[in-house]
C-alpha cells in the first residue's frame, strides 16, 4: 500500500476496468483513514483514469469533509458504502463492480441469497470448512440507492452474512475487508466463483443456484 489511499483505489480501479469490471463509469470503491473518514470515488468518473482529484473524503455521517475538484459529487451509492462501514466498524475498504457474470447469476437465482459452490476458492473468503454450505445475501436493485442501503443495514443487523460480499440484482457485487489490498482479493474471488458458476450451468443441465 502506498501512503495516499487514492493512489491504490487507482490502481485497483483500473485493473478492474481492464478486467471488463467497470466498463464506462461503472462501479465505486472506497477506502477508509486512521480518522474512520473515508476516500470514495466520485460520481461519473472513467474508472480507467482516475486521478487523486476524482475522489471525495466523506465522514460516516455521509458529510463531505474533503472535496479536489468543487464540481464533483460522491458516487450515487455511496449510501451503501456508509451501510457497511456502519455495520461492519472493522471494514477498512468498500469495492463495488459490474460484472456480466455477477449479473447472470443475480438473474438465475431465487429468493433472497445466492447459494455458493463448495469449491476451494470459498477459502480466499474465509471459509475453511469441509463441503461448506455457504450463501451470499442477494437484495433488490432500486432505483432509489439509499432504500437498498436500507435493506443492506436492516438485514445485516440481524443477521451477519457468511461471507463479506453482497450482490445487488442485475446491478453488481460489494465487498468489505480490513484493508484495500484484502478487497482487491476478494473481487478477484468473488468475481472466479461467479464465473464458474455460469460455466458451470451452461455446461451442466441440472446445476442451480
Amino acid at each position: 500500500m502506498s501512503g495516499d489511499l487514492r493512489t491504490d483505489l487507482i490502481a485497483a480501479a483500473k485493473h478492474f476496468y481492464d478486467r471488463g469490471w467497470m466498463v464506462g463509469t461503472a462501479g465505486n470503491l472506497s477506502s477508509r483513514l486512521d480518522d474512520g473518514s473515508f476516500w470514495i470515488t466520485a460520481s461519473g468518473r472513467q474508472k480507467g483514469k482516475l486521478t487523486a482529484t476524482d475522489f471525495i473524503r466523506m465522514n460516516l455521517d455521509g458529510i463531505i469533509l474533503e472535496q479536489p475538484d468543487p464540481d464533483s459529487r460522491p458516487s450515487a451509492e455511496t449510501s451503501i458504502h456508509l451501510a457497511v462501514y456502519q455495520s461492519f466498524p472493522e471494514a477498512q475498504a468498500c469495492y463495488h463492480v459490474h460484472s456480466i457474470e455477477a449479473n447472470l447469476v443475480s438473474r438465475l437465482a431465487t429468493g433472497d441469497a445466492v447459494s455458493l459452490p463448495a469449491i476451494e476458492m470459498l477459502k480466499g473468503l474465509g471459509v475453511w470448512e469441509e463441503n461448506p454450505q455457504v450463501s451470499m445475501p442477494l437484495f433488490t436493485n432500486y432505483f432509489s440507492v439509499p432504500k437498498i442501503a436500507q435493506e443492506i443495514g436492516e438485514l445485516f443487523a440481524i443477521s451477519p452474512p457468511q461471507v463479506p460480499a453482497l450482490l445487488i440484482r442485475d446491478h453488481g457485487v460489494t465487498v468489505w475487508a480490513n484493508s484495500p489490498a484484502t478487497a482487491y482479493n476478494y473481487i478477484e474471488i468473488v468475481e472466479y466463483i461467479f464465473r464458474y458458476m455460469v460455466t458451470a450451468r451452461q455446461s451442466i443441465l441440472d446445476y442451480t443456484f
